[in-house]
């Protein structure tokens, strides 16, 4: 199987940020522009880049097709974007500026109806779902929506179910509590998805720190690893990240 390694780029207010655990008041702000830091990661030898509305996550309207735009025309990158999809007028938008993948996080809990008649319309490998998920007090995995600030009632089991019928090939699952956290990812729930979805393609995220816990991923099932804090921070190296 085909293992890739994604840097990411998460974008609030035109800087790039994270967040820890997904909380909007524990935001760290690093000095390179979203462009720049794509243009270090292409430089690098990324194939595949991350790209994240924070804002539109939280309040909609996707801003960034400029950004594409920009990157597109610089770089050779396959761009995955999402935050604050909501219409497939939003969807085709993106597609148009230039993105490989859409990434549909709210509305593919929201509404999954609507979201598997997409994957029929612009195909199962334009589509990602970005299924962020919390475990509960009783060990169930629940799915907070619209910036990890809403509650819902569906669990990530019940959900891929569904989808999975529908014919989902990319899904980017993360443990909010490890996200930004740099403890290393959860591998268990890893493994639990590629045994129950073998079809599926996982991309792991949250809480990379070394090469060690990239390589755990892909034994653990994932077929990608995404990199945030640990890259910006230059904890860890994307050219050494890549070899692995």
């Amino acid at each position: 199987m085909t293992f890739t390694v994604i840097p990411a780029i998460d974008v609030r207010n035109a800087c790039v940020v994270r967040l820890s655990q997904g909380d909007y008041g524990r935001e760290t702000v690093y000095d390179a522009t979203p462009l720049r830091a794509a243009q270090r990661y292409a430089d690098a030898g990324a194939q595949w880049l991350h790209l994240v509305d924070l804002d539109a996550a939280r309040l909609g309207a996707y801003s960034l097709r400029p950004l594409i735009a920009e990157i597109r025309r610089s770089t050779a990158l396959n761009i995955q974007t999402g935050g604050g999809i909501r219409s497939e007028a939003d969807v085709e938008a993106l597609l148009e500026a230039g993105a490989a993948r859409v990434v549909v996080g709210t509305l593919a809990v929201r509404e999954p109806t609507r979201v598997a008649g997409w994957l029929r319309d612009y195909g199962s490998q334009r589509i990602t779902l970005a299924l962020d998920a919390r475990a509960d007090d009783n060990g169930a995995w629940r799915l907070p929506v619209a910036g990890w600030t809403e509650n819902t009632s569906d669990t990530l089991e019940q959900l891929l179910d569904r989808y999975a019928e529908a014919g989902l090939r990319h899904v980017l699952c993360t443990d909010i509590a490890r996200d930004g956290m740099l403890g290393g990812f959860n591998l268990d729930l890893y493994r639990m998805l590629a045994g129950r979805w073998p079809q599926l393609q996982i991309q792991a995220s949250g809480g990379v720190r070394s090469v060690d816990d990239i390589v755990a991923a892909r034994e653990a099932g994932a077929s990608a690893a995404i990199l945030g804090r640990a890259l910006l921070e230059d904890r860890l190296q994307l050219a050494e990240a890549l070899s692995c």
